[in-house]
C-alpha cells in the first residue's frame, strides 16, 4: 500500500468512527452544503452550527433567501461579523435562483464564478454534492499534510500553495471525494489541532514525521494585527438619537448604517465638535483606536437619517451599537 492510499484510508476510516452529528450532514443538499460552508469561514463549529439552524429555519429553500430583504439577512448575521459574507450569500442566492433556475451548477468553475465562493468552497460543494475530485485546502488541511509528510514550507509563499494544493489533489479518494474531504477536514479540527494534538491516540501516528520528530513544524503564518486610527463624528438630537450614513468610504465598513467616520493621525480639531473619549475596538485583526466626538444638531447632512436604537427596523451593525453605548451617557 503506498503512503498516499494508506492516509486516505486511515483518515477515512477514522471518519466513519468519529465524525461529529452535524445538522449539514444530514444529507447532500448543495444549499445546505453552501450555507454551512459560508458560515464556518470565519467561525467555530459550536458557534456556527446554532446560526446555521436559524437560516435554515428562517429560509428553509434558496427561494427564500433570494426573496428575503437585504436587511433581514444582515439581522439574522449579525455576531458573526464578516458582513461581506452575507450579502456575498444574498447576492449568490439571487443569481441561482434567477439564472440557475434554483438549480446550484454542479460545475467546479462555475461555482468559482458566483460571489463569495473561492476555491475551498467551491471544491467543497463540488466534491460533497456532485461527487468532482476537488481536494479541499485550508488551514486545516495544511495543517495535516506539513505534519503528516513533514513539509516545513510557510505557506505564505506562492510555491508552498502550489505544492500542498497539488498534494491534496494527489491524496483525494476519487469514488469518495466528499467523504475524503469532510474527513481530513474533521480529522484536523478534533484531533490534529494546531495546539495539544492527540498525536498519542492518532491513526496515522506510526507513519507521520511530526510525531517521530522532536521538533514542531511550522507551516501557517499568524496574521499580524494591523493599528487603525480612526475619528468618529456623531450627530446627536435631545430626542436620544443618532444621524447615521451609508457612506463610509473605509473598505471594512463600506454600506452600513454608521456614523461619520474618517481615518485620523491623531486627534481633530474640526470645528464646533466637541472631544468625548477616546474607546479601543476590534474587528477579526484590526486593531481599532477610536477618538469620538460629537454635537448635538438638528441639522445634518442629507446622506444622513436620525436613528434609534431601541425602535428601528433597520439593520444595525455591532459596531454602530457600540459606538452608540459610548455616547449614550450624554442624553
Amino acid at each position: 500500500m503506498s503512503i498516499n492510499h494508506f492516509f486516505s484510508t486511515k483518515i477515512q476510516r477514522w471518519y466513519s468512527k468519529h465524525k461529529r452529528d452535524l445538522p449539514w450532514r444530514q444529507n447532500n443538499d448543495p444549499y445546505r452544503i453552501w450555507l454551512s460552508e459560508v458560515i464556518l469561514q470565519q467561525t467555530r463549529v459550536v458557534y456556527g452550527e446554532s446560526y446555521f439552524k436559524r437560516f435554515t429555519s428562517t429560509f428553509p429553500t434558496i427561494y427564500d433567501l433570494a426573496n428575503a430583504p437585504e436587511d433581514q439577512v444582515l439581522k439574522l448575521w449579525q455576531g458573526l461579523g464578516y458582513y461581506s459574507r452575507a450579502r456575498n450569500l444574498h447576492k449568490t442566492a439571487k443569481l441561482i435562483t434567477n439564472e440557475f433556475n434554483g438549480v446550484f451548477p454542479n460545475d467546479y468553475k462555475l461555482l468559482l464564478s458566483l460571489p463569495g465562493i473561492g476555491p475551498y468552497t467551491a471544491a467543497a460543494i463540488s466534491s460533497i454534492c456532485f461527487h468532482l475530485p476537488h481536494a479541499v485546502v485550508d488551514g486545516n488541511v495544511y495543517r495535516v499534510l506539513a505534519r503528516f509528510f513533514g513539509i516545513e514550507d510557510p505557506i505564505d509563499t506562492g510555491q508552498a500553495k502550489k505544492r500542498f494544493e497539488a498534494l491534496a489533489n494527489e491524496l483525494i479518494d476519487e469514488k469518495q471525494p466528499g467523504n475524503y474531504n469532510q474527513a481530513i477536514m474533521e480529522f484536523g479540527a478534533l484531533v490534529c489541532k494546531p495546539k495539544d494534538p492527540n498525536y498519542l491516540t492518532c491513526c496515522l501516528n506510526k507513519s507521520c514525521k511530526y510525531f517521530k520528530s522532536n521538533k514542531k513544524i511550522k507551516s501557517i503564518k499568524n496574521k499580524k494585527n494591523k493599528n487603525k486610527n480612526y475619528n468618529i463624528f456623531c450627530y446627536l438630537n435631545k430626542k436620544k438619537q443618532i444621524a447615521l450614513t451609508k457612506n463610509s468610504q473605509i473598505g471594512f465598513l463600506k454600506n452600513f448604517n454608521l456614523p461619520e467616520i474618517k481615518e485620523a493621525n491623531g486627534f481633530s480639531k474640526k470645528h464646533n465638535w466637541k472631544f468625548l473619549k477616546n474607546y479601543k475596538n476590534s474587528i477579526s485583526n484590526l486593531k481599532l483606536n477610536i477618538n469620538i466626538y460629537y454635537k448635538f444638531s438638528n441639522k445634518i447632512p442629507s446622506s444622513h437619517r436620525w436613528y434609534s436604537l431601541e425602535k428601528n427596523n433597520e439593520f444595525i451593525p455591532n459596531f454602530t451599537k457600540k459606538i452608540f453605548r459610548q455616547v449614550s451617557s450624554l442624553f
